[in-house]
């Protein structure tokens, strides 16, 4: 495919979420798909690196989650611990 040529992209939204995509357009002065252009295919672009790279990349809420859940791991289930013992060779 030729650099300047373009294909169209069709994405069905809820009344909701298609509302808020026109707002946020709005908010950049661009049309729908200028915004699309601006947002989705960079952030599209961004995420295939990452995943190349096996970057994982999370917001602040994101990574306090993350950091709570280690710092008070679950305790294993009785099943989980009769297959340690299993693993470990002490069944």
């Amino acid at each position: 495919m030729a650099e300047n040529a373009t294909t169209t992209l069709q994405a069905r939204l809820d009344p909701k979420s298609k509302r808020a995509v026109e707002d946020a357009a709005k908010l950049r002065h661009v049309g729908l798909s200028d915004y699309i252009r601006l947002v989705l295919v960079p952030t599209a672009k961004r995420e295939v690196a990452q995943a190349k790279q096996q970057v994982l990349q999370m917001t602040a809420e994101e990574q306090e989650r993350f950091w709570q859940a280690l710092q008070a791991p679950a305790k294993p289930t009785k099943a989980q611990r009769r297959l340690g013992n299993i693993m470990r060779g002490k069944a």
